[in-house]
């Protein structure tokens, strides 16, 4: 414990001289490919970081932060775009913030930074509300009210109660209670983080999640209701030069398709590349097939709309729960079971019990020496 503890220490300091590099290179090297290739020292250890770390609360969210979020908003900036450029630029402890949090700062606090700001922001506000949904672009909804995550907190404790049952439990129950679990862990503890890194930069963010429970279709589940910190950086990075590129030899509705299954493998690549790093297993590749096959799935989806072009839907109550029908379906077969086999949920759990040996008595416990009440 205390040596993963001086590791976690060593890799965000590592992080932050990292991003003061990429900060000065910003100032002498101008946008384009010259100032890409000099982050690419830093893309290369973002990717190598999570490697010294073996804790499942520690490897997970660095993984996540460092190596996937940060890298791409990096690559962003190498060429002026994303979250990380501003005119004029971002204060130094708000560009930090922004690279190793998962937060989206919202259009309204966009436009309170300068009435000069670079309208190109970006292809995405010329690309219209379609191709946003495709596969980009976040909903624009409200702040949640407190009690939203009051019952999702609810929710999560009484799901603890049941684990203590699990013995008794049904396998597809069990997965079924585990993607509930997922979803609300992820909600409001990316919330929380959200929330501190609102009160430390003062900007207005963006909700992590719109209610995918909701989802009316597996474009709107991906691309307006789910991780849309992920959704809002996959769009510029993967989906808009993609579609660049096919739209040199396709039509724009067609040249859509491409884009949005390649934003998908990318998504799965990345996925798979996190498992590993929570695992050390060698890859299976069925995390990467997931989201493949929901890139396919989504491509055909936009095929059938554009076809009856609106002539025909289905209602709502037909529509969504299939929809979260062939999420769950495709998770148990392709997502929980590379997850399930890192035992992520049992070492989490005891990394926690050792963590609170030792607020509360002061000594340092290996998670192996401490047992789990719900496993």
């Amino acid at each position: 414990m205390e040596g993963e503890m001086k590791n976690f220490v060593l890799v965000w300091t590592t992080v932050l001289a990292s991003l003061l590099f990429c900060r000065k290179i910003s100032k002498v090297i101008e946008p384009g490919k010259t100032r890409l290739l000099a982050f690419i020292p830093v893309f290369c250890i973002f990717i190598y970081l999570p490697l010294l770390l073996t804790a499942v609360n520690l490897t997970g969210p660095t993984s996540f932060f460092v190596t996937w979020l940060a890298n791409f908003k990096l690559m962003l900036f190498a060429f002026d775009k994303g979250p990380l450029y501003s005119n004029p630029p971002l204060p130094l402890f708000k560009f930090i913030i922004t690279t190793c949090v998962p937060i989206k700062i919202s259009d309204k606090s966009q436009n309170k930074k300068t009435s000069t700001q670079v309208n190109g922001k970006s292809d995405e506000s010329q690309d219209g509300k379609s191709d946003e949904s495709q596969a980009g672009g976040a909903s624009k909804k409200g702040k949640k009210s407190p009690i939203n995550y009051a019952v999702k907190f609810m929710v999560l404790v009484l799901l603890l109660k049941i684990y203590e049952y699990g013995g008794q439990l049904h396998p597809l129950m069990k997965m079924a209670l585990f993607c509930v679990h997922i979803y609300v862990v992820l909600d409001v503890g990316l919330a929380m983080v959200a929330y501190l890194a609102r009160a430390i930069v003062g900007f207005e963010l963006e909700p992590q999640f719109d209610e995918p429970y909701l989802a009316t279709s597996l474009q709107d589940f991906w691309g307006k209701r789910w991780n849309l910190m992920v959704t809002s950086i996959l769009h510029p990075t993967v989906y808009l030069p993609v579609r660049s590129i096919s739209g040199r030899f396709l039509s724009r509705d067609l040249a859509s398709l491409p884009a949005v299954t390649a934003t998908f493998i990318v998504s799965g690549l990345m996925h798979e590349l996190i498992f590993y790093y929570l695992g050390r297993l060698k890859p299976t590749w069925e995390v990467t097939w997931f989201f493949v096959i929901h890139g396919v799935l989504v491509s055909l989806e936009l095929v059938v709309k554009r076809a009856v072009g609106g002539r025909f839907r289905l209602p709502p109550v037909v529509s969504a729960p299939l929809a979260l029908g062939v999420v769950m379906a495709t998770s148990f077969w392709l997502f929980f079971p590379p997850f399930l086999r890192c035992e992520t949920e049992l070492r989490s759990c005891k990394e926690l019990a050792a963590f609170k040996e030792l607020v509360v008595r002061g000594r340092f416990v290996a998670p192996n020496d401490v047992s789990c009440p719900y496993y």
